[in-house]
């Protein structure tokens, strides 16, 4: 999990006796208000500092709680327990409510194990938690299977440990699995490969043996003629009211896809885009091209395309990891064949600058370097030769390469 260099905590004014100390204490902050609650911005260690700061006022410190689905966190439990560790550490326990009305969802609430813990460091905790959970629950995929023994299901346990089986009370042989979606999709192709095959394998269900809606309940892989599915994101039943289905055929709630789109325009099952995507390369940046009639290994008959570009140094903005702190602007050129196809890619080339999808803001890989502005992750041949290991030519499969990713971010 990457580290959180930009975080954000709550102070409610109405937790301490003079709200006006409370004012002059978060004056050198970059805070919003809203009603009696004071959202304060900054790095970690910022906020740490702040922390130092209210220490000795009257302040309840209290860690927001979070409302989480009850299938989720069972996964979690049992096949991420690790991470989970490595996230919550041994400062702090997790109290677990119910949520009213609502069976499948649990409101946990991060609470430190003593009072030494300060606001920062209890709100960066449920942040990182929070990322976590989310993460997991957009990648999972539940669906069913039928196996004819308890060891055949062990067998399978064995063989794909990311994914929880769990049996389906009055269906005996039939299991409930619970999984990453690419780890659930090679089970399927498991099952559907050795369907008329049990001997020879674990698991065998064909179309004629597939569980039914009615003895299991619905499932986010099965027809759209069933009465629900879930939704991947929550993994709650998908209301009919409430479903929203893309072009690609998968469905969410509506408001869990409005939230996805929020952070990225791409479905969270299978990554098609939707929309323009649009990325945080500083503004301000040039693109030249100009042309060489020398030609680049591998592509012999033809001249070759330079290009430049040139990010100049700034003050990073809300959109990148450090806001207000300076960042190292950069210059670089890259290299294509002068053919039609290196022609194409050009082209795709300037739309993606012009996207703000070239560059980005964070650390280089080649200095070290922090708050610099940094290749994105579309790949460029920045050297004449040498070949792939040095960036350069020949490099046969580059130019189909650079066009799948500039594909996936909707650029073709």
């Amino acid at each position: 999990m990457e580290f959180i260099t930009d975080i954000t905590i709550t102070v409610d004014a109405t937790d301490f006796k003079d709200p006006g100390r409370l004012t002059r204490i978060l004056q050198p902050y970059l805070y919003t208000v809203n009603g009696s609650c004071y959202k304060v911005r900054g790095t970690f260690q910022e906020l740490d500092n702040l922390s130092l700061l209210l220490q000795g006022e009257d302040t309840l410190s209290k860690v927001k709680p979070v409302d989480v689905s009850v299938a989720v966190m069972d996964y979690i439990n049992q096949k991420r327990a690790k991470d989970l560790s490595r996230i919550i550490g041994d400062s702090f326990v997790i109290d677990k409510q119910p949520v009213r009305n609502i069976r499948s969802t649990v409101q946990l609430t991060l609470r430190p194990r003593n009072r030494s813990i300060r606001l920062v460091q209890a709100d960066l905790v449920r942040q990182r938690f929070i990322t976590f959970y989310q993460r997991t629950a957009s990648d999972l995929e539940t669906t069913a299977i039928r196996v004819h023994s308890p060891q055949q299901c062990r067998d399978l346990e064995k063989r794909f440990p990311q994914v929880l089986f769990t049996p389906i009370h009055n269906n005996e042989g039939h299991y409930k699995v619970t999984g990453p979606f690419g780890h659930i999709h090679k089970l399927k192709d498991c099952v559907a490969q050795n369907a008329g095959s049990p001997r020879k394998d674990p698991v065998c269900r064909g179309p004629a043996d597939r569980p039914s809606s009615k003895d299991l309940g619905a499932s986010p892989t099965q027809s759209k003629d069933q009465e629900s599915e879930s939704c991947p994101i929550c993994m709650e039943t998908i209301v009919t009211t409430e479903k929203d289905t893309l072009r690609c055929k998968h469905s969410f709630c509506k408001s869990c896809l409005k939230q996805a789109f929020a952070y990225k325009p791409v479905c969270p099952t299978c990554g098609e885009l939707y929309g323009t995507l649009t990325g945080i390369q500083p503004e301000g940046g040039v693109i030249n091209v100009t042309r060489a009639k020398s030609s680049l290994p591998g592509y012999e008959k033809y001249g070759t395309i330079i290009i430049h570009y040139y990010i100049p140094s700034g003050i990073q903005k809300e959109e990148h990891p450090n806001p207000g702190q300076p960042y190292e602007g950069v210059s670089r050129t890259a290299y294509l064949p002068d053919s039609s196809e290196g022609n194409r890619i050009l082209i795709l080339l300037q739309r993606a600058f012009d996207q703000r999808l070239i560059f980005t803001v964070g650390r280089s890989t080649t200095s070290g370097r922090n708050n610099t502005v940094t290749w994105n992750d579309i790949h460029h041949k920045t050297s004449t030769h040498g070949g792939p290991t040095h960036y350069g030519y020949p490099d046969p499969d580059y130019l189909r390469r650079v066009r799948d990713e500039l594909k996936v971010k909707g650029i073709e």
